[in-house]
């Protein structure tokens, strides 16, 4: 097994600090980037818009349906079926 010198050893141990820090600004900058919600939401526009269209939608939808089942014609169309 070779032994390496102090200098390269210092040598090795500077390059892998920099190396590093090199690391864990691109790291940073990613994390930045991937939790800046408006540009985030920016870049997905349409898709976001469809998704609250769709859901808007289902929910109105679902809505609706629990209103005509509480109030709607099929209560009143069963109430004057039994009365006859």
């Amino acid at each position: 097994m070779p032994t390496r010198t102090p200098e390269e050893i210092r040598a090795s141990i500077e390059a892998n600090r920099l190396e590093l820090g090199e690391s864990l600004e691109k790291l940073r900058d990613e994390v930045e980037q991937l939790t800046d919600w408006r540009s985030q939401l920016a870049a997905h526009q349409q898709q976001l818009t469809i998704a609250a269209g769709a859901g808007g939608f289902v929910l109105g939808g679902g809505v609706a349906a629990l209103g005509s089942l509480l109030f709607g014609r099929r209560k009143r169309k069963a109430r004057r079926a039994a009365a006859s």
